[in-house]
């Protein structure tokens, strides 16, 4: 029932109230009998309250209905622009693509259309061009290779200037005051070389393959001595040299005394390794000494790879223990730890390797393993005896030779390689973080001997 139903209907009762009020004023006998009369109000005004409560009530209920039924239309109409909000951009796009179709069909037509007036000769031509375009680009590619080594063997050249000037100056003021060979120019030969920090088995070796090459090649004049110690130098850098191969997992040891750029070293060859896309995390075993925790830290953050690491005087051997877990966990590519430097206690130093060994045999099986040995190349043949105690007490696989570029002593390689048939890694040839270079033999001696 509607509103204005309701108010109608009250109307037409209150008038039917009223006729009867007058009919009853009308009748005497209503209007005598005082107490029917009352009685009869009461009952009137009880109706007028039931109806004008029942009247709020329904006019209440009707407009909470219009409110929902309000609010179910706008909720309608909010979905109905929804959907044609959604339909429109449909539209939109379905009219983008035809016209990016019909753009498409219109450019094959106009390719077909020139294929058609191209004749046979200006299709080969244009091949042609693109083969020749391509061929460029090969050797474009190639010369780039090729500018990259000559930058590299021009940094070897200059890094090892000094070593090059020792022993190249010494041999060519002995083969100037000679004008024969004889057993003299040998005997100077050998001095010579022994005095550029080649060693005294070393230079023995070179004179005696030199003597067997004079013999063999009836050698007769100074200037061909030259050329032939340098070929015989040559051989003894090249002989059963291998290249390093890191596969993923690897485990890196680097081992050497304090002093020497061990610390350092670490730093270049993550950045080496991080260079060549692998993932690398450093352990910092030396906790015996109190700065090299500190320095292979901001190595790590220079580098950007994680560094773990306990407290100083830790155990070396747990600090490996948590870095192999750390590798596992991250898939890490090369692992390279740091060790103490410490040989004033050699059994000390041999016990803290082998436990270090063990550990990693035990917890890391399937990681290849590599034992670097740093030395410093301005230590001359000091570097030889570290080398030699060093081996004493752990397995070394290659040597890292820092500080080449500021010495004349580099003469130092020859000797380790002969003596000790230890491959030569990775040579320092300047303080940048790259400075740090995979060693080459063949490239070594040419640089060596000023030749490329």
């Amino acid at each position: 029932m509607g509103f204005f139903d309701l108010f109608k209907k009250k109307n037409n009762l209150e008038n039917e109230i009223d006729e009867k009020v007058v009919e009853n004023l009308a009748n005497d006998e209503a209007i005598q009998n005082g107490i029917r009369q009352e009685n009869f109000e009461e009952e009137i005004k009880e109706n007028l309250n039931k109806f004008s409560e029942n009247f709020e009530e329904e006019s209440v209920n009707l407009n909470e209905k219009k409110e929902e039924e309000n609010l179910e239309i706008k909720e309608d109409l909010e979905k109905d622009v929804e959907n044609i909000e959604s339909f429109a951009e449909e539209r939109e796009n379905a009219e983008l693509e035809v016209e990016e179709i019909e753009k498409a069909e219109d450019i094959k037509e106009e390719a077909e259309e020139k294929i058609e007036d191209i004749e046979p000769e200006e299709v080969e031509e244009e091949k042609a061009e693109n083969i020749e375009f391509e061929e460029v680009e090969k050797e474009e590619e190639v010369a780039e290779v090729k500018e990259e080594k000559r930058g590299i063997f021009a940094k070897i050249k200059a890094g090892i200037s000094k070593t090059r000037s020792n022993i190249l100056s010494s041999v060519d003021n002995v083969l100037k005051a000679f004008g024969k060979v004889d057993e003299e120019l040998f005997e100077e030969l050998e001095e010579a070389l022994i005095m550029s920090d080649i060693g005294v088995d070393t230079s023995l070796y070179i004179i005696e393959k030199l003597r067997e090459k004079v013999k063999d090649e009836k050698i007769t004049e100074t200037p061909e001595i030259r050329k032939a110690l340098i070929s015989v130098i040559t051989e003894i850098l090249e002989k059963e040299e291998t290249a390093l191969e890191l596969p993923s997992p690897s485990v890196v040891l680097v081992i050497g005394v304090n002093g020497v750029g061990k610390t350092t070293s670490i730093g270049k060859l993550a950045h080496n390794y991080i260079s060549e896309g692998k993932s690398v995390l450093l352990a910092a075993a030396d906790t015996f000494r109190a700065a090299a925790i500190d320095q292979l830290q901001i190595w790590g953050d220079r580098n950007g790879c994680e560094v773990i690491k306990h407290q100083e005087n830790s155990d070396p051997a747990a600090v490996i223990f948590d870095a192999i877990k750390a590798a596992k966990a991250r898939k890490t590519d090369v692992l390279i730890c740091d060790t103490a430097g410490r040989l004033h206690n050699k059994k000390n130093l041999m016990e803290e390797l082998r436990k270090i060994a063990r550990v990693i045999e035990r917890e890391y099986p399937e990681a290849h393993t590599e034992v670097f040995l740093v030395l410093d190349a301005t230590t001359g043949q000091n570097a030889m005896q570290q080398a030699k105690l060093f081996n004493e007490v752990a397995d070394i696989s290659g040597l890292v030779l820092t500080k080449l570029d500021g010495t004349a002593k580099g003469g130092i390689i020859l000797a380790i390689k002969h003596e000790m048939n230890i491959p030569v890694r990775y040579i320092g040839i300047g303080e940048k973080i790259n400075d740090l270079q995979k060693f080459n033999s063949s490239e070594f001696a040419k640089a060596l001997f000023d030749e490329e």
